[in-house]
């Protein structure tokens, strides 16, 4: 039976479907946990996946590379998931309209916010030039993120690691934060957890109310726009 389970395990391994297929069940896994958990926030199925490949690639000594090419379809369907965005857009625009001087208030006091704050806790510990501005961009989509830091002379998989590390916490502590706060309103919600949170948050948003959600993706779109123009002036400056 071991030796079946080997033989199984070094096919999958060589097949490139076998790392998506990896991929797919430990989200799975991740998905079934939270809603044992009754929807609990902090078990968030993506850092159960990711504490589970990282483990799977660790033991059997895979490169992420190797991984990557077999599950880089995820990757893909990135680009359409996003598009996807627009058609709760559409469907809430009226109140988008409403919306935009609110929006656009909240917008520069959130990108200010995440940059200075990470920035200068980082700087307050010591940390390089180098690794400041890897920080910066820490809340924007992972794409966007990445390019950010590498113009500026960063590391871009530093930015990577901390970009998903700053969508999960964002994904667990919104809505018990939020409620703490009694904020109510679920334009506000979503667009606090989009420009904090980027895609992670989007989507705990969208589990939680749909007009949250597209206010989420909104102001994803808008922090990735806004981070871009001001973290390389600011830097410079």
């Amino acid at each position: 039976m071991n030796a079946q389970l080997g033989q199984l395990w070094v096919y999958l391994q060589a097949n490139p479907l076998g790392w998506l297929t990896a991929t797919l069940v430990a989200y799975w896994i991740g998905v079934k946990a939270q809603r044992a958990a009754g929807g609990r926030p902090y078990v968030n199925p993506v850092a159960i996946a990711v504490v589970l490949l990282v483990a799977l690639l660790a033991v059997t000594g895979t490169p992420y590379q190797t991984y990557f090419e077999g599950a880089q379809f995820v990757h893909f369907l990135l680009g359409p998931a996003t598009v996807a965005l627009a058609i709760p857009l559409y469907e809430n625009w009226p109140a988008v309209k409403r919306s935009l001087v609110p929006m656009l208030a909240a917008l520069l006091a959130g990108t200010v916010t995440a940059v200075a704050s990470a920035v200068g806790i980082a700087w307050a510990l010591g940390a390089s030039a180098e690794s400041l501005v890897s920080i910066a961009p820490k809340s924007v989509t992972t794409p966007v993120a990445m390019g950010i830091a590498e113009k500026l002379g960063g590391i871009p998989s530093l930015t990577a690691v901390l970009v998903i590390l700053t969508g999960i916490i964002g994904a667990i502590i919104a809505t018990p934060l939020l409620n703490a706060l009694g904020l109510k309103d679920w334009r506000a919600r979503g667009f606090a957890v989009g420009v904090a949170a980027h895609g992670l948050g989007t989507a705990r948003a969208f589990q939680v109310n749909d007009l949250a959600g597209t206010f989420a993706g909104i102001g994803m779109a808008l922090n990735a726009l806004a981070t871009a123009i001001l973290v390389p002036v600011l830097w410079h400056w």
